[in-house]
């Protein structure tokens, strides 16, 4: 569940034990990464909708999508907690509430399990088993796979844990179906295809960062020129997933025009960014890929019930 945000925090760095005094809820909810984790949810309940074609059962809809935020919730917070050494000497979260120290580490970790154990039994006893198994493996993977482990390993991280991050509409999918269904494996590829661009023009901008905190991402590693490349072919693949369910008919026109504009203007940022590599570009380009998959997630939803409401 590995969706990334630039947002600036809200905290300023002080003294720990002034901050722990005046910990708030502000603190937990910043743990919770809320604009990631709402994109995560939005494109879980987009799964949910495509998945019938009139409207899901209102309990599963809203169990479904309160487990799946728990969970996603749950894999920020650990997330806080393994990276709060690097998160302490990046210029863009040094201001979280661990580096901080507006909450401990035992107070993050209870947190985070608070929510994990909430996610399960909700989705285990008001959703489906399945969809519990699914959003506990995606935890597993972004928390533990990829935080402890590959992101430290090899700079084809983001490449490999993005299964992690691409796992939402298939969760949505299986809540309402209690299924696996080929369909929902296409919204998965898309958000897996569209992680590495996505991730890789922030880790550009950021590059002297993760240098310094023994991060190998791809620019660090093998140089932003090559990044660049990779964004490029990247997002040409992407155009390529993106118009998969226009062409298998899960979807229709509406989406797949849309999906054509939308794929335009990622392509466009992608191909300026490699030709000519101005420094504003890789903020840029990361910002609208942000823009991008809520705009394209979107256009499924409307194409699904303007179809239905048509036909």
């Amino acid at each position: 569940m590995a969706i990334s945000s630039d947002a600036p925090s809200s905290h300023r760095p002080g003294p720990a034990p002034a901050a722990k005094a005046r910990a708030s809820w502000r603190d937990y909810f910043e743990l919770t990464k809320p604009k990631v984790v709402l994109l995560i949810a939005f494109t879980a309940v987009v799964g949910m909708f495509l998945a019938t074609p009139g409207l899901p059962p209102l309990g599963t809809l809203l169990f479904g999508t309160l487990g799946i935020w728990l969970g996603a919730a749950s894999a920020a917070a650990i997330n806080h907690v393994i990276d709060q050494r690097i998160d302490g000497e990046m210029a863009r979260t040094r201001h979280r509430p661990l580096p901080t120290g507006a909450l401990g580490e035992s107070q993050a970790l209870l947190f985070a399990f608070a929510l994990g154990l909430a996610s399960m039994l909700i989705l285990t006893l008001l959703v489906n088993p399945l969809t519990a198994l699914l959003t506990f493996s995606s935890l597993i993977g972004y928390a533990i796979v990829y935080t402890v482990w590959l992101k430290r390993a090899t700079p084809q991280n983001i490449v490999i844990g993005g299964a992690a991050g691409a796992a939402p509409p298939v969760l949505g999918w299986v809540a309402l179906t209690n299924s696996v269904d080929a369909n929902a494996l296409l919204l998965f590829l898309i958000i897996f295809t569209w992680t590495p661009p996505h991730f890789w023009a922030l880790a550009i901008a950021r590059r002297a960062e993760y240098a310094k905190v023994g991060v190998p991402m791809l620019p660090v590693t093998y140089g932003v020129e090559l990044t660049r490349l990779h964004i490029l072919l990247y997002t040409v693949l992407l155009t390529v997933v993106t118009v998969l369910p226009f062409l298998t008919g899960m979807s229709h026109l509406v989406y797949g025009i849309a999906a054509l504009a939308l794929d335009a203007v990622f392509l466009g940022y992608a191909w300026r960014l490699w030709k000519h590599g101005a420094a504003d570009m890789p903020m840029r380009t990361f910002r609208w890929s942000i823009n991008y998959l809520g705009l394209l997630f979107a256009a499924l939803l409307v194409d699904h019930y303007w179809i239905v409401r048509v036909g």
